[in-house]
């Protein structure tokens, strides 16, 4: 049954990523290699029987040159089903009448059915709601069609309280999705009308996850927020910080749907019917129903229903002979799963959920086993099950993420006994809350006790000097992991049952994990200002002195804007300041914020988007760091900074942004959001710096005569160039500056065009250097050294 899911998995990837004209011929070409290595196979086998005097076939004959073909043929079957299978998914997502619609930017009306949890997000002009649904009527072009297409909502914030399973009357505008399982994505312009609400089973569902949130209210919000996320995946208010925390502790699977939550909830559940007396089939009816509660609680998406099957998996597993049972499970499952829902082979959850999985059936028992020749079985089991997952897992790990992690199996060893009894006793408070709300506090208390202990895992690990390790994505560097992996699973078993050398090097791992290794020349001895590489926003730090800084901006990533700090040994932030609240500069606070100390906080004087500027306030307040809006001309000192504020002016701060795509916009004419900017004009060290938000053309003239009414102008060493080199600017301003360094905090490959060409010829034209974080990473102006008092620039990418 493995080399059967394989075989299905495979298929399936050859109907959704190869062109449609070329399918056949591929599944052939496959099917050829399938049988060439059956053949190959097949004659090995039938000489090894042969040789120890055994029948090659036939009665008694065992694992012989018929089952070979038998599996082989079987596995051509399957490989040629899930391709025709994914083919006619595929062909039915992105042609017909609501794709055609999309093509063609259609405004269209219709019903929908909603498959998703509404999501909040935050936008670089407003707050808006994202919900995955399913098309049943559209109409438009004067026509009108019943059809089944999935689609992606992008809503106003009214959407956020639909309920999933209802069905809506809608009205917007169709445009093509980007790949993915969806036939397009509705720009919705009207607020929901509800047709039909939901069937009483989602109504049910919604209330044991009202009612769990109710159990845990009265806890911290971090606990608040992980017991329901633990329980049934409802992630809704996670701090990206703490979120980032358990990505680099290897714990992200705790925060999201996976086999381990079925699982010991099914396993609660049988334990209690066997109890009261429950016993054969009736067993069986018991974990089916937990098993559909499971995904009913914790929703139909694809994700659910794959981490429902890998539980099955997991409890066939449990029980007796369950390596055989548990791999051909496992095999079942993912053939089954990817015949009825072929989108699951591209995607990474699927993978991961497979590979840890099989790792855990096939690789934990013996490291388990080598492991309690010399200490207790039950402390064996603890290291071996996740040790083998992580194992397994780590080469795609680190193809998404680039990073191996070092501490994820101490990590997920440290919060095992607690996990469970976290999971049951949440799902019990929300069980007893749905009759009376004030008992169902005490096992929601202790589970967020339990839930506390993982927090405080994950942030320890997660503040360790070397917690995970950068690796590259590239073929090569995933080869070599890839092989190294390979060849740790015979030698892990040999290796695991000497104690010495186990422990030594546990003591080794203990000591690069705990030692910050040092990064030689880096960052630069007479360093300034640093624009950090932080994608597509910006974030740039003014040394104050030894690990202290002012921090302008954050980017849109904590864990970006974290490691630049800590790769500039910055454990001190004198001063945050936010020059306006849009996400790609105020959404990686919580980066700033996690393990150093933050003294003040400056913003604009326009909290637009509303969302993000409580996040931030929230957060400054939970922290006891006070945040104020800096005066107009204000002049502050903070070690070897100072910051004159140029902008914006009093009074001249618009309270709403134009829609994204309206006139203004189009013609960068501004934002209110943007215009608010706060623009600074710093002095780090004898460096001048002009910082200037994402100031467009009304403010930068506002600016041009600010700085044309000061004695002698403004003539600074470095410029950071407007809105990431957006092509809306005022020429005469960047003129007036004579910048003799410009700094373009940009992402790589962005959708917004920035920077634009002619703006960067120009600034060369004018005699200033250029530089670029999606070319050259973190750029680092220093001191200057010569005569001429010419700063100097480092890039880190050389």
């Amino acid at each position: 049954m493995p080399v059967l899911g394989a075989a299905t998995w495979v298929g399936a990837l050859v109907g959704l990523l190869v062109p449609l004209r070329a399918i056949p011929v591929a599944v052939l070409a496959l099917l050829a290699v399938l049988g060439v290595a059956a053949r190959l196979l097949d004659r090995g086998v039938g000489r090894r029987l042969r040789a120890a005097g055994l029948p090659s076939a036939g009665p008694g004959a065992g694992p012989g040159t018929g089952q070979v073909v038998r599996t082989a043929l079987a596995a051509g079957l399957l490989l040629a089903a899930a391709a025709g299978v994914a083919t006619v998914h595929r062909v039915g997502t992105t042609t017909g009448p609501v794709s055609a619609l999309a093509d063609e930017r259609a405004s269209v009306r219709g019903e929908l059915v909603v498959t998703g949890d509404p999501r909040e997000r935050s936008g670089p002009f407003s707050d808006y709601v994202v919900v995955r649904g399913r098309l049943t009527v559209v109409e438009g072009r004067g026509r009108a069609w019943e059809v089944r297409s999935p689609v992606l909502v992008v809503a106003p914030s009214d959407w956020v309280d639909v309920p999933l399973g209802s069905r809506l009357a809608v009205s917007g505008r169709l445009v093509p999705a980007e790949g993915g399982d969806l036939a397009a994505v509705l720009r919705a312009r009207a607020d929901p009308e509800v047709l039909e609400p939901p069937d009483v089973w989602w109504r049910g569902a919604a209330e044991v996850r009202a009612a769990l949130r109710e159990s845990v209210d009265h806890r911290p919000p971090d606990q608040a927020v992980l017991v329901p996320s633990l329980v049934v995946g409802d992630d809704a208010g996670l701090d990206p910080a703490l979120a980032e925390d358990f990505a680099t502790t290897g714990l992200t699977h705790l925060l999201a749907v996976s086999g381990t939550n079925l699982t010991l909830i099914t396993a609660f559940l049988l334990v209690l019917a066997q109890q009261v007396g429950v016993r054969g089939r009736g067993r069986v009816v018991v974990a089916v129903v937990g098993i559909v509660g499971f995904v009913l609680l914790a929703r139909t998406e694809p994700s659910v229903v794959r981490a429902a099957a890998m539980g099955t998996v997991a409890l066939l597993g449990m029980g007796r002979n369950g390596l055989r049972r548990g791999t051909r499970s496992l095999g079942v499952a993912v053939t089954v799963l990817l015949l009825f829902q072929p989108w699951l082979a591209t995607t990474v959850g699927f993978a991961l959920s497979v590979l840890a999985t099989a790792g855990i059936l096939l690789l934990a028992p013996s490291w388990r086993d080598a492991l309690a020749r010399w200490m207790p079985r039950w402390m064996a089991e603890a290291v071996a099950v996740p040790a083998a997952a992580q194992l397994a897992c780590t080469p795609v790990v680190a193809g998404i993420s680039g990073e191996v992690s070092i501490v994820a199996v101490l990590a997920n060893m440290l919060v095992a006994p607690v996990v469970g009894p976290a999971t049951v006793l949440g799902l019990a408070g929300g069980l007893v809350g749905l009759v009376w709300t004030p008992p169902s506090r005490v096992p929601g208390t202790v589970a967020a006790w339990c839930v506390g202990w993982i927090i405080a895992v994950a942030r320890w690990g997660a503040a360790l000097p070397l917690a995970s390790v950068g690796w590259g994505t590239s073929v090569l560097a995933l080869a070599l992991l890839t092989a190294a992996c390979l060849a740790a699973v015979p030698l892990a078993p040999r290796f695991l049952v000497r104690p010495r050398l186990v422990l030594l090097a546990c003591a080794l791992t203990a000591v690069v994990v705990l030692v910050r290794p040092p990064t030689p020349g880096w960052p630069p001895e007479r360093w300034a200002v640093v624009a950090c590489d932080v994608g597509q926003g910006d974030a740039l730090v003014l040394r104050v002195g030894p690990g202290s800084a002012v921090v302008v901006d954050t980017g849109p990533d904590p864990a970006s804007v974290d490691r630049c700090l800590d790769r500039l040994g910055v454990d001190h932030v004198a001063l945050l300041v936010l020059t306006h609240f849009h996400d790609d500069h105020a959404g990686a606070v919580a980066g700033v914020l996690d393990g150093r100390d933050v003294d003040a906080i400056d913003v604009s004087p326009l909290d637009e988007p509303r969302t993000t500027a409580d996040d931030v306030r929230d957060l400054a307040a939970a922290r006891g760091i006070p945040v104020s809006v800096p005066a107009h001309g204000s002049v502050r000192q903070v070690g070897d900074v100072r910051l004159e504020v140029l902008g914006p002016l009093p009074g001249v701060v618009r309270p709403a942004a134009p829609a994204a795509g309206s006139p203004r916009q189009r013609d960068g004419e501004g934002s209110g959001a943007n215009d608010a900017s706060l623009v600074l004009l710093a002095e780090v060290a004898g460096v001048s710096v002009l910082l200037t938000g994402d100031v467009e053309p009304p403010a930068q003239r506002t600016l041009l005569r600010t700085v044309a009414a000061r004695p002698g102008g403004v003539d600074v060493d470095v410029l950071k160039v407007p809105h990431h080199g957006s092509r809306h600017q005022v020429q005469e301003l960047l003129a007036a500056v004579r910048a003799e360094v410009a700094l373009v905090s940009v992402g790589a490959d962005n959708t917004y065009g920035h920077p634009d060409p002619d703006l960067l010829h120009t600034l060369e034209a004018g005699g200033t250097r250029v530089f670029r974080t999606d070319l050259a990473g973190d750029l680092v102006v220093t001191r200057p050294t010569t005569e001429d008092g010419s700063v100097g620039v480092v890039t880190g990418r050389g």
